[in-house]
C-alpha cells in the first residue's frame, strides 16, 4: 500500500522531533525501509517536505513508464532473438548477464526475466504467435502436474539410488548419467533420454522398432559408443522394464546402473525436466520419429541452450571441458 498524505505529514513531523527512522515507521505502522527510502527520495531529513513528497509521489504514478525493452530497440531485438530460438526468458536474461561480464556482448543494459515475462503477458492476444514466440509450455500460466505411475515388473538383481556413490549424489563426479523413455502418441512410437548430470548434456536414444529390453540396451551402447569412458560411469533409470536387461549392458560396458524408488521422479529429476524440453519438439500426442538425425537435431538444439544451473553457459560447452579433462587425465 503506497504511503498516503497522512503518512507523510507524520514523518515530516518526526523528522522535525529529531525521532529515528525505526522511530517514525512505528508511528505510521509501515516497514522501516519504506520509510528510509521515503525520506532518502525526497531530499533527506534536512530538505524532506511532506506537500513536495506527496505532490512528487503522484507526478510518478501519473507518469506512463517507458518499459526497457521499449526504450532499447537493440536490447529488445537482442531478447527476441533468443526467444525466437527456443530460449525461456530466464535463459535470454542469464545469458545475457554472462555475455556482458565475459565482454561478448557490449552496449547493452541487463534485463530481468521477469521484465521479459511482464511484457510478454502485457502483449495483445495472438501478439506473441504473431512476432514468432511462444513460451516453453504453450500457455500464459503454470499448471500443476500430477505423477501418475503405471505399476511396474519386478527387475532381477537391481541396485537401488540408495547404492549409488555419495559423489554421484553430489554431482562432484562427472560420468554419472539419468535415463527413461518418451512415449509417442498411443504408446506406438519411442526414443531412449540420457542426460548426464553434471553438465546436463543430453543423448537422445534412436528406437525406431521397440522398446523391448534387449533393444533398448543395444541402442543405449551404441550412443554412447563415442563418448569417453570416463565420462559413462553409470546411468540411472527408473523401475521400466525395459531395463530388465540391465546386467548385460553392465557387463558388455562396465557401465553400472542404478534404479530409482518406485514412484519417486525426483530421484531422476534432471532426465524428467530435460524430458520436458523434448516435449516442445515431441508433444505427447505426435509420434517419435525414428531418424536419429533429426533427434540428434533435438538433442544439439536443447545442448546449446544455456543454463542457469550452469552459469548461463551450455551443456555442450560444460561437457566439452569435461571432455578435454578426462583426455588430460
Amino acid at each position: 500500500m503506497p504511503l498516503t498524505a497522512e503518512d507523510r505529514e507524520d514523518i515530516s513531523r518526526g523528522i522535525a522531533q529529531n525521532l529515528s527512522n525505526k522511530e517514525i515507521a512505528a508511528v505510521i505502522r509501515r516497514a522501516d525501509s519504506v520509510v528510509c527510502r521515503e525520506i532518502a527520495r525526497n531530499g533527506g531529513r534536512e530538505g524532506y517536505r511532506a506537500v513536495a513528497a506527496q505532490r512528487r509521489a503522484e507526478e510518478r504514478r501519473r507518469r506512463p513508464k517507458v518499459r526497457k525493452l521499449d526504450a532499447d530497440p537493440r536490447l529488445h531485438d537482442h531478447v527476441f532473438a533468443g526467444l525466437r530460438r527456443g530460449e525461456s526468458p530466464d535463459q535470454v536474461a542469464g545469458r545475457l548477464k554472462y555475455e556482458l561480464g565475459c565482454g561478448k556482448v557490449t552496449g547493452m543494459e541487463r534485463i530481468s526475466h521477469e521484465s521479459i515475462y511482464t511484457y510478454l503477458y502485457a502483449l495483445p492476444k495472438g501478439e506473441m504467435a504473431r512476432m514468432g514466440v511462444s513460451l516453453r509450455t504453450g500457455r500464459e500460466r503454470r499448471r500443476p502436474r500430477g505423477n501418475p505411475r503405471s505399476k511396474r515388473s519386478k527387475i532381477i538383481g537391481m541396485r537401488l539410488i540408495d547404492e549409488r556413490p555419495a559423489e554421484v549424489e553430489g554431482r562432484r563426479v562427472p560420468g554419472a548419467w539419468e535415463g527413461d523413455l518418451i512415449i509417442g502418441k498411443g504408446g506406438a512410437s519411442q526414443a531412449g533420454t540420457l542426460v548426464e548430470r553434471t553438465s546436463r548434456f543430453l543423448v537422445i536414444v534412436p528406437l525406431p522398432k521397440d522398446r523391448k529390453s534387449d533393444t533398448v540396451c543395444d541402442a543405449i551402447l551404441e550412443s554412447v559408443a563415442d563418448l569417453p569412458a570416463e565420462l559413462v560411469k553409470s546411468i540411472t533409470w527408473d523401475q521400466g522394464v525395459e531395463m530388465a536387461h540391465h546386467a548385460a549392458l553392465t557387463l558388455k560396458s562396465e557401465i553400472d546402473v542404478y534404479f530409482a524408488h518406485p514412484h519417486s521422479p525426483w530421484e531422476r529429476g534432471t532426465n524428467e525436466n530435460t524430458n520436458g524440453l523434448i516435449r516442445e519438439y515431441l508433444p505427447k500426442d505426435t509420434r517419435i520419429p525414428g531418424d536419429a538425425e533429426l533427434l540428434n537435431s533435438i538433442s544439439h538444439s536443447l545442448n546449446t541452450r544455456p543454463r542457469r544451473i550452469l552459469g548461463y553457459r551450455t551443456p555442450a560447452e560444460v561437457f566439452a571441458e569435461m571432455c578435454v579433462a578426462a583426455s588430460i587425465s
